[in-house]
């Protein structure tokens, strides 16, 4: 059984950051790519950035330069630093990684969420 649990959320007023994480614990042999999307309320659930096994990133544009992905393979641990927050980034954050249990088994993993608001 794998769990991903996102932690750091919370109310932040505009200009200001927050750091997000996603800890991953359970029968886990490796993680190949992990993932922040979030969603929020009436819209889809969009991608805001990934980072893969080798350290390889991409964000969605309405992020690039303010937020940074990154990941601590030693403790399964994946972070969204999030600098100069604004109203529009307000949402449920998501983490989802592809995780292999076994070396020739993977699965897609959805964290709980945690709500990002941006507010004055």
């Amino acid at each position: 059984q794998v769990q991903l649990v996102e932690s750091g959320g919370g109310l932040v007023q505009p200009g200001g950051s927050l750091r997000p994480s996603c800890a991953a614990s359970g029968s886990i042999f490796s993680i190949n790519s992990l993932a922040w999307y979030r969603q929020a309320p009436g819209k889809q659930r969009e991608l805001v950035a990934a980072v893969t096994l080798g350290g390889i990133t991409n964000y969605v544009d309405s992020v690039k330069g303010r937020f940074t992905v990154s990941r601590d393979n030693a403790k399964n641990t994946a972070f969204l630093q999030m600098n100069s927050l604004k109203p529009e980034d307000t949402a449920v954050y998501y983490c989802n990684a592809d995780i292999r249990t076994t070396p020739s088994v993977s699965y897609n993993y959805w964290g709980q969420g945690t709500q990002v608001t941006v507010s004055s």
